[in-house]
């Protein structure tokens, strides 16, 4: 009887680590299948990354052609090409070189002196000239439209203290006849890293540029105006 009474509480036993053991294996089942998934041609972590690649994609923005080498794109999305209606890319000074694997941590850094370059392209309803910009957007928030002298020959516009600009300043300068307008934050305890951004500009019907980069290169502004329309014009020819 002693056999027989033992052997139900055997099968008890085992039969209690059969349920964990049951969900242990469909979890492994699934982790795997996520995984699976994730490392998919065209996804994951790799695919999202940058890229070494420098063969030409052909893409638009709003009907604007544009001829990139993929390892200026900073998407997976815009290195397969089509119609887009937010386009960015990111180049390194001096000579605006798209990313190659040597250089990955100038791509990802943000350092006050990092020598990364964004470009935006974007569908814009406005689409506004520099000139309309500062007379529709800033002069509102501008203490004194006749601005001062400021460094590297820009003019300086210094925004109320009461504006949602007070933490930025505003400079002008006129390259090849064509009015820029940079606006730049200022460094801080909470913003020790500042950016300039050169605001947009038509580019097509419906679609703007504009592109930003340290602070600490705002003495080189000239010379990344050329750079980066210089830029352009390459990938707009094709």
């Amino acid at each position: 009887m002693n056999g027989a009474e033992d052997r139900p509480d055997e099968i008890h036993q085992h039969s209690g680590w059969l349920i964990p053991l049951g969900f242990l294996v469909v979890i492994l089942i699934l982790s795997a299948l996520f995984l699976l998934y994730d490392l998919r041609p065209g996804t994951g972590p790799r695919a999202m990354g940058r890229s070494a690649d420098a063969t030409p994609v052909a893409l638009s923005v709003r009907g604007l052609k544009l001829t990139v080498p993929a390892n200026y794109l900073d998407s997976a999305e815009a290195r397969g090409g089509g119609e887009h209606d937010i386009l960015q890319l990111s180049a390194l000074l001096p000579d605006l070189r798209g990313y190659a694997p040597a250089e990955a941590a100038l791509f990802t850094g943000n350092a006050p002196d990092s020598p990364l370059v964004r470009l935006l392209f974007r569908g814009d309803e406005l689409n506004l000239d520099p000139a309309q910009r500062l007379e529709r957007i800033y002069r509102p928030y501008i203490q004194d439209m006749t601005g001062a002298p400021g460094d590297f020959g820009l003019t300086q516009y210094t925004f109320r203290p009461d504006s949602g600009y007070a933490r930025q300043d505003l400079f002008a300068g006129t390259q090849k006849g064509k009015l820029l307008l940079f606006l730049c934050e200022r460094a801080s305890a909470e913003l020790p890293s500042p950016n300039c951004l050169a605001t947009d500009r038509p580019m097509a019907r419906q679609v703007s540029f504009s592109y930003r980069f340290k602070r600490a290169y705002l003495g080189r502004w000239r010379e990344i105006a050329d750079g980066v329309d210089g830029l352009v014009a390459r990938f707009r020819a094709g």
